[in-house]
């Protein structure tokens, strides 16, 4: 026992063997070619990519510049490694997401553009997100005839939604056209080598498609915390757009079938008594033009484009209130990542959510702001006075918002979960 002992003291501090798997473990990342591929080219996808290069990664993100949306920060600086590239995939003309005939056409040319660079690429796996589904169906499948992996990586239940959309709009031909998209979907997730799902919510359906709960990551979105620091009220924003003076309830991002843009006029023509409040919303779109129809007799409400990315932190600055909305029957296939931005800022939200949702659950959890029916504008109305009447309750929620963000969007954790993925995608493809 006592010689056991010795041998036990003299041995190195660090073992060789494991020495020499990290070496490996590091070589292996250098030479693995990460694709990772956000279709609208939002904040906190970019922020995983640069990430995943800061491991050693090499990495590319593809995005496509031809969609009009909020974007992030999509161009290379001198702090980032050189192991990260961006590459815009564009289409000949901007993406026409109302024409259903120029739309169906652009998704395919999209997902050949993609698909084919991907093939000559030859990346270690292609990690997807935000894809129309005809787009993602062309994109998988010339990866899978190229015998290239794809983690599926799923911000909303698309089909879901579509469907709905679908039997709205042609009552007798719509369950075939709904039965279409959700068997679409079906197969990406079942073809995919992994699933990344932003909401246990989720899994239930998942689980009905026979997408097997050991093939299903939970991974909940974020947002990039140091590209979002709390500004002043006042700033050069504020300046730039007259509010310096004003008390303002802000709306930032798209309008499309998920949201009701009545919510906001309702807002802004309860407060036209108040010359000291603005409802503010920086949107394009159907929603954004519906407002500027029935709003333009309104002095409260000031209509706004999407604003330049590097604008985000003084714009919602400039708020007393950030403003969220989502159709009662989304919240099943969906949950708004504007939310999670907005507790970036440390102000209080004013959130049209269904109590059910992802979003609602932390606001309320967080005492961050105040959750509404999307169904009761009287109940909004009420809740965007109160909020600006109470500055120490604005005050208070909005130190709740920042104190989540620091605490959840940690990129090193969500990193760490990003790697455990692609590491085993990567080693059973080995």
């Amino acid at each position: 026992m006592a010689r056991r002992a010795q041998e036990s003291d003299v041995r190195p501090e660090s073992d060789p063997g494991t020495s020499t798997l990290t070496v490996m473990a590091a070589a292996r990342r250098e030479s693995s070619l990460i694709a990772v591929h956000d279709y609208s080219g939002h904040p906190f996808q970019v922020q995983l990519s640069r990430e995943l290069a800061r491991r050693g990664y090499r990495v590319t993100h593809y995005h496509c510049p031809s969609f009009s949306t909020p974007k992030g920060k999509l161009e290379r600086d001198a702090h980032d490694p050189d192991t990260f590239r961006v590459e815009p995939v564009k289409l000949r003309r901007p993406f026409a997401k109302y024409s259903g005939a120029r739309r169906f056409f652009q998704e395919i040319e999209y997902g050949w553009r993609l698909g084919t660079r991907l093939r000559r690429q030859r990346p270690e796996l292609v990690l997807s997100s935000n894809t129309p589904l005809l787009a993602a169906a062309v994109l998988q499948t010339v990866l899978l005839a190229s015998r290239i992996p794809v983690v599926f990586w799923q911000q909303d239940v698309y089909s879901v939604a579509m469907a709905n959309h679908a039997r709205s709009r042609l009552p007798r031909l719509g369950g075939v056209v709904a039965a279409v998209f959700i068997g679409v979907e079906k197969l990406l997730l079942r073809t995919s080598r992994r699933v990344v799902t932003i909401s246990a919510d989720f899994s239930g359906t998942l689980g009905e498609w026979g997408i097997a709960p050991d093939r299903v990551d939970v991974v909940e979105n974020w947002a990039p915390l140091d590209e979002l620091p709390v500004r002043p009220h006042r700033n050069a924003w504020s300046h730039r757009h007259g509010l310096d003076d004003k008390k303002v309830l802000l709306y930032s991002g798209t309008l499309g079938l998920k949201h009701d843009p009545s919510l906001l006029l309702a807002l802004a023509e309860d407060l036209e008594d108040r010359g000291d409040v603005r409802v503010v919303v920086a949107s394009e779109g159907r929603g954004a033009d519906w407002l500027a129809e029935h709003g333009a007799h309104l002095s409260s409400l000031l209509l706004l484009g999407f604003q330049p990315y590097e604008d985000l932190p003084d714009m919602m600055a400039s708020a007393d209130v950030l403003v969220a909305l989502l159709e009662p029957d989304a919240s099943c296939f969906s949950v708004p990542s504007k939310v999670l931005t907005y507790h970036c800022a440390g102000r209080a939200l004013l959130a049209a959510l269904p109590a059910e949702n992802l979003a609602a659950r932390i606001i309320e959890h967080e005492h961050s702001g105040i959750v509404v029916s999307p169904a009761d504008h009287g109940a909004m109305v009420a809740a965007g006075r109160k909020l600006i009447d109470d500055e120490d309750l604005c005050r208070s929620m909005g130190e709740m918002a920042r104190k989540y963000a620091v605490r959840t969007f940690d990129i090193h954790t969500i990193g760490d979960r990003f790697e455990a993925i692609i590491e085993q995608v990567s080693g059973s493809r080995r």
